[in-house]
């Protein structure tokens, strides 16, 4: 059996913040279909590395290349064009509105009635925001909070304010869904629900990078891991091949989790 194509590529990545080099030489491989773990300990430049690849800061230097073609990580929103969905460690919903709204807001980047549709109401403008509706709704279903699609974001729990957030991403139609700390501040239960939903996003065919710092869930639920201490990749693998590395079990996981 082939492996699948690679999705993203990223290579060669340097990023100084005035004398600290956060990044020196740092990249990675997604295939198609892959959960991607980025994981380290504090300081270690996971967040940095996530927030060029998704567009939040301008590498020094570095190759990207998503489904074949380059792409500028320049700006966040050229980022989400070129097929990169992110959501945020800090929840970034639009707390007044419902819960359907703030996935419509997300579906908007892919649709194309334009400002005259929007102002004078044309037959395609209308036929495109029931669509965009229709959609919104499956997407809340598929998420598992439709019951809560006319609710205010702002008055669901924590982990349905999470799963509105990667419904929301989901609503671009990403090539690739890039998760920040997505489990950051959950309890076991929706920690579990989390893993059930991103284990069901890959097996329906798309591709995540998760930052996390939940070790156990990473290595419970990602196909591959690199792992990075000091700006620098110091692992990169499997799971199973992460855990049994030496540098990882010095900088980050422990001897216990050798066994």
């Amino acid at each position: 059996m082939s492996e699948a194509p690679v999705l993203l590529s990223v290579s060669g990545v340097n990023k100084r913040f005035g004398g600290l080099q956060a990044l020196s030489d740092v990249g990675l491989e997604i295939r198609q279909g892959q959960i991607y773990g980025l994981i380290g300990p504090n300081g270690a430049g996971k967040t940095t590395f996530f927030n060029v690849i998704t567009g939040l800061y301008t590498p020094d230097a570095g190759t990207f290349v998503l489904d074949g073609a380059p792409y500028e990580p320049s700006a966040v929103h050229r980022v989400a064009e070129a097929g990169i969905a992110r959501t945020f460690q800090n929840i970034r919903l639009f707390g007044e509105m419902t819960a359907l709204e703030n996935v419509m807001v997300g579906r908007h980047v892919r649709t194309g009635a334009g400002v005259f549709g929007a102002v004078f109401r044309t037959a395609g403008q209308r036929s495109e925001e029931a669509g965009i509706r229709r959609r919104g709704l499956e997407l809340l279903d598929y998420v598992g909070i439709a019951r809560y699609a006319d609710f205010q974001a702002r008055t669901l729990s924590y982990g349905d304010q999470r799963r509105l957030e990667i419904a929301r991403a989901l609503a671009t139609e990403p090539k690739l869904l890039a998760l920040d700390e997505p489990a950051a501040g959950m309890n076991a239960t929706e920690k579990l629900t989390l893993r059930n939903l991103l284990s069901h996003i890959r097996d329906d065919g798309r591709t995540i990078l998760l930052i996390e710092h939940d070790v156990k869930l990473v290595m419970g639920l990602c196909d591959r891991v690199t792992v990075l201490d000091y700006g620098k990749v110091i692992a990169q693998g499997t799971p199973a091949q992460v855990q049994r590395d030496p540098a990882v079990i010095e900088a980050y996981l422990g001897a216990s989790a050798a066994h």
